[in-house]
């Protein structure tokens, strides 16, 4: 068995080429879809994946942070102020391991998406899984860290006695004593999911182009 042979069997069948010549769009419709969902999420860690705007009596406008992949913006002093009272630790302590390997992690999960363009068998699912998963995994993280935050007061804080432990939405509309909370998914993260789609999609089409050839190829 030659080395050209085993690697076919790992990565799958090459298209022939005047197969490839007679049926090009069957074969560049995943290539095209497992592209632009890479370069999507390339561009996400770029943009503002969650916003949140806490209202409270003494802020009528409302005071948002923006959180990026990798950092947070926004009016974080002024929130972290009302949160020391309730016994809430400063938000620049959550997801800190999160953050700093965050830029490496997508552009390692880009670089699987593409290199499944060049596995013609079910083990290009298993690369692009990551990459499907991505937003979820970021809402379920965020998710964490804001339980972890609302159920962990400090007892000896201002405001102790008054409020009890609780757990912020990451979507929607949530309630904290006098306070109310608005979070949202922004721009980066609606890429993400948008890349998902993409994805799926570029998983169906590539099962359609490919199963045949390795069905030949076990025979």
């Amino acid at each position: 068995m030659t080395m050209s042979t085993d690697m076919e069997k790992l990565i799958g069948p090459r298209v022939p080429a005047d197969e490839f010549k007679e049926n090009r769009a069957r074969y560049m419709i995943p290539t095209l879809l497992f592209a632009a969902a890479a370069i999507m999420i390339v561009v996400s860690m770029f943009l503002p994946y969650w916003s949140l705007t806490l209202h409270a009596p003494q802020y009528p406008q409302g005071l948002t942070v923006v959180a990026f992949v990798n950092d947070l913006e926004g009016d974080i002093a002024e929130i972290d102020g009302l949160n020391h009272y309730i016994g809430m630790r400063p938000l620049g302590e959550a997801a800190q391991f999160e953050k700093q390997v965050s830029i490496y992690g997508i552009v390692g999960v880009s670089l699987l998406i593409l290199a499944a363009i060049f596995v013609h068998n079910r083990w290009a699912a298993l690369l692009a899984l990551p990459g499907l998963g991505l937003p979820i995994f970021f809402l379920l993280d965020l998710q964490f860290w804001l339980a972890n935050f609302g159920q962990n007061l400090d007892p000896t804080a201002p405001l102790s006695s008054s409020v009890k432990p609780f757990i912020p939405p990451a979507l929607g509309v949530g309630k904290i004593a006098q306070f109310r909370t608005e979070a949202q998914p922004e721009i980066g993260l609606w890429l993400a999911f948008g890349a998902s789609a993409l994805i799926l999609v570029g998983l169906y089409f590539h099962r359609r182009a490919y199963k045949p050839l390795v069905e030949a190829q076990q025979k």
